[in-house]
C-alpha cells in the first residue's frame, strides 16, 4: 500500500507572479480593506500551521509533488529558487522540504498550466472592458475542462511515481479534485480537510452572509494539525 499525504493549500500573492497586483485590487475592491487584510492574515496563519506539521514529518527520501511544477531536476529547483526570492510561503516550505532530502518530481503538464495561466494573464492585464469581459467568458468556459484535465494529469503523476509501500507528499490547491482519479492502492490522507479549506475561498466573497461560518472556517485554517 501506497500513502499520500494530500496537503491542500491556499495560493498568497507572493505565489501569483505578473497576476498579483490586480487579484490584491480585485479583493481589496471587493472586501474592503478591513477585511481582505483580516483574510491575509488568516492565510498566513493557516501557513504557519502547514509549515509546523511538515517540519515534524521525516521527509527524507519522500516524492514531493506541488502545484504547478511542471519539471523537476536542476530547472525544478531553480523553479522553488523563485519562488523563494519572491517571498511564497509556499515555495519556502517546499524549498525546506528538499533540504531535508525530499525529492521533487514533475507533477504538472506544461501546457495545460500555460493554457489556464494565459487566459488568467489576458483577464487581468487588458484595460478594456470589453475584452476583459471577453477574456473572462473563455477563461469560464474552459476553466473547469482545464482544471479536471490537470487533476488527471497529476494523479497519473503520482500512481507513476510513487513507489510501492513508500509515502508521498502532495501540495496543491484546495480546489483541485485529485482523489477520484487516484488508484486505490494508494492510501490518501488529508492533512487538513479540503472540503473545508475550499468552503472558506469560497465563503470570502459572501463574509456578510456568511460571517459565523466563515469565520468558524477562519479559525479551523489556523489551528494547529494533530501529528
Amino acid at each position: 500500500m501506497r500513502t499520500l499525504l494530500y496537503v491542500p493549500i491556499i495560493h498568497t500573492s507572493a505565489d501569483l507572479g505578473s497576476l498579483a497586483l490586480a487579484v490584491n485590487r480585485r479583493g481589496i475592491a471587493g472586501l474592503g480593506e478591513d477585511l481582505w487584510t483580516q483574510h491575509r492574515l488568516t492565510v498566513e496563519g493557516f501557513w504557519r500551521v502547514i509549515a509546523a506539521w511538515c517540519d515534524s514529518v521525516n521527509v527524507a527520501g519522500m516524492k514531493l509533488y506541488q502545484d504547478g511544477m511542471i519539471t523537476d531536476g536542476e530547472v525544478g529547483q531553480k523553479i522553488v529558487e523563485a519562488g523563494v526570492k519572491a517571498g511564497s510561503q509556499n515555495y519556502e516550505l517546499v524549498d525546506r522540504l528538499l533540504r531535508r532530502g525530499a525529492v521533487l518530481v514533475k507533477t504538472e503538464d506544461f501546457a495545460l498550466v500555460k493554457q489556464e495561466r494565459d487566459r488568467l494573464l489576458a483577464m487581468t492585464q487588458t484595460k478594456s472592458t470589453t475584452v476583459k469581459l471577453i477574456a473572462f467568458m473563455k477563461y469560464k468556459f474552459v476553466k473547469n475542462r482545464l482544471l479536471a484535465q490537470r487533476d488527471r494529469f497529476i494523479a497519473g503523476q503520482i500512481a507513476q511515481t510513487l513507489p510501492e509501500n513508500q509515502t508521498g507528499m502532495l501540495l496543491i490547491g484546495a480546489y483541485h479534485v485529485i482523489r477520484p482519479n487516484m488508484p486505490s492502492d494508494i492510501q490518501v490522507r488529508e492533512v487538513k480537510d479540503i472540503q473545508k479549506v475550499s468552503a472558506y475561498q469560497k465563503l470570502l466573497p459572501f463574509y456578510r452572509t456568511h460571517k459565523e461560518r466563515f469565520e468558524e472556517l477562519g479559525r479551523y485554517l489556523m489551528a494547529p494539525i494533530d501529528a
